[in-house]
């Protein structure tokens, strides 16, 4: 097995404290810095040094994460490989951890996870809603193993050795407007037709108004965030009360109650959000993983609309994400 000292140093260089790592890993700050003093006696380099409130890896502590990078691969194909060979394995003895964002973890997760414990009777399947960064930093301190998240900055790119990504499908925009707007009975509008409306973000630096800057920038304007929220139910309630119109992906599901419009977006390219899977790199040898990730694409291509939803669903409706649902 992998040195976990290793383990610690991996996430010490993903969040920089000795008090964030320890909160990661569930470990206690002097638990953290004993396993990283000791492996820097035994190794004989220093391999972190302190910059200002925090700690970064010195050449020799670079070196060592680079290079282990390659064991931590090697070490999931591995436990693929005898996972893959089920001989006296109780089903009850594996695991699967499911993180996503809000909508994601509302939609596409529940149904991936019943399909898994189907096909795995007695494995023990968690579901965790956590923003997208948050994601993979719980792949990477091992607290889940596969991730649906938005791509926007700032995630890890494609290309980081310690994750394999892939592309799921793009989640259109609609734009939210109170009933009787006067775009409200359009068939599709551009998003430009929208440059002088008052606008309905959350917070900044969120990847939602990210996202909506990005896209409205696009289209040539930036808008004028007029009231702010993280949540659909408060986002539909201000846009029903003429404070506001936004932006809202096809995927998230309205609730219901509120005197709103989703007027389909038109454009070269239709603003859209990418949602991608995430996974540690060489994980995917697992099959409790493999099958989940074979599912999460199902569920995917059943969830991912491409036509324009219901502008005012009807009372009664089967809603699968929570009205409290974050944007």
């Amino acid at each position: 097995m992998i040195d976990p000292r290793l383990h610690v140093l991996r996430v010490l260089a993903e969040v920089g404290t000795l008090t964030e790592a320890a909160h990661r890993l569930g470990y206690t700050p002097s638990a953290v810095s004993h396993q990283l003093r000791g492996l820097s006696k035994d190794l004989g380099v220093r391999i972190v040094e302190p910059r200002g409130r925090g700690l970064v890896l010195t050449r020799a502590g670079q070196l060592l994460l680079e290079r282990s990078q390659e064991l931590f691969t090697r070490w999931e194909e591995i436990r693929g490989e005898l996972d893959g060979l089920g001989t006296g394995l109780d089903t009850r003895t594996r695991r699967l951890r499911l993180c996503g964002f809000s909508t994601a973890a509302a939609v596409l997760l529940p149904p991936t996870a019943l399909t898994v414990m189907e096909r795995f009777p007695g494995a023990e399947v968690t579901i965790i809603e956590a923003d997208p960064e948050e994601c993979f930093d719980l792949l990477i301190s091992d607290h889940a193993d596969v991730a649906v998240v938005v791509a926007t900055d700032p995630l890890p790119p494609r290309s980081d050795p310690r994750f394999e990504q892939s592309a799921l499908f793009s989640d259109r925009l609609d734009l939210l407007v109170p009933v009787g707007h006067r775009l409200a009975e359009k068939s599709t509008v551009a998003l430009s037709e929208a440059a002088e409306e008052s606008w309905i973000l959350d917070r900044a630096g969120s990847p939602y108004h990210r996202l909506v800057r990005t896209a409205c920038a696009a289209a040539g304007f930036q808008p004028e965030q007029a009231h702010q929220s993280r949540e659909w139910e408060t986002g539909a309630s201000l846009v029903s009360a003429g404070l506001g119109v936004a932006l809202i992906p096809r995927l998230a599901r309205l609730p219901d109650g509120f005197d709103v419009v989703r007027v389909p977006l038109r454009g070269d390219p239709v603003p859209s959000r990418k949602i991608l899977s995430g996974i540690r790199r060489g994980s995917g040898a697992q099959p409790i993983i493999a099958s989940a990730l074979e599912v999460l694409r199902e569920a995917a291509e059943t969830a991912a609309p491409q036509g324009a939803r219901p502008s005012r669903p009807a009372a009664g409706a089967a809603c699968a994400a929570s009205s409290r649902q974050r944007w």
